[in-house]
């Protein structure tokens, strides 16, 4: 057993030091964000997301890896990084694109953890659906989501319950190597969706609170950090074998 956990051991450590420098840019774009600093705050965001990826990869690239894995995360931190630049231009088509962006890198977080799904019988499905479509119409009715952003709005939400209802399915099988794993891949995919309502909340002049920015940050980036790491854990145990 002792053996095996060292063997999951990544190899060389070198991974802390983009890490480190990550944990140093989330907290100088969150204190950008409580103190008012818009330039602070813009310059560091463009950093968070390839100093993530490459905290990610630096720490997969020792190990034997899933190759499929590390593309996935490592496309779906790059769309993160576009969609991050582009949210900071102001205008519905800045806003659009930069949705865009995360929806598609949504769907490469929804292609790495499906090999949770495999094997689910209708009845799953369907109670699934019906669970998340009550879920949208909730949020959509509660926010006041409207017009032409109605359906992409749905479609985004939708993606994220997805990556939720991955995680849920990964650690509801029993020969999961690692049910933290898929808890990080739940936690991530809620708090992504608890950031991005708030956004939406923000762009439709719903229930607005102090120091929101923050919050939305502070989610944003728990949220990527988790799914980024579960990314890398999945990479190094070879489960698309297991599931």
């Amino acid at each position: 057993m002792q053996d095996k956990m060292k063997s999951m051991k990544p190899k060389s450590r070198v991974w802390l030091i983009p890490g480190i420098f990550f944990l140093i840019a989330c907290a100088a774009n969150l204190y950008g964000c409580l103190s008012g600093n818009v330039t602070l705050e813009r310059y560091v965001k463009g950093a968070l997301m390839p100093l993530l990826a490459l905290t990610g990869i630096s720490f997969i690239a020792f190990q034997d890896a899933d190759r499929r894995t590390v593309a996935l995360l490592l496309a779906a931190q790059c769309l993160g990084w576009a969609g991050d630049s582009l949210l900071m231009g102001g205008g519905f088509a800045w806003f659009a694109t930069g949705l865009g962006c995360f929806l598609v890198g949504h769907g490469f977080y929804i292609a790495l953890f499906s090999r949770s799904l495999k094997g689910l019988d209708t009845k799953t499905w369907l109670l699934a659906g019906v669970v998340m479509a009550l879920l949208l119409v909730g949020v959509v009715l509660a926010i006041g989501i409207r017009g032409v952003m109605l359906a992409p709005m749905a479609v985004y939400g939708a993606a994220l319950l997805v990556i939720v209802f991955c995680g849920i399915c990964g650690v509801c099988r029993k020969q999961s190597p690692s049910r933290a794993t898929w808890l990080m891949v739940i936690l991530g995919g809620f708090l992504f969706l608890v950031s991005d309502l708030m956004i939406a909340m923000r762009t439709f002049g719903v229930g607005d609170f102090p120091h929101r920015g923050f919050v939305i940050m502070l989610t944003y980036l728990i949220a990527q950090s988790l799914l980024c790491a579960a990314a890398a854990s999945l990479a190094t145990r070879d489960l698309p074998r297991q599931a």
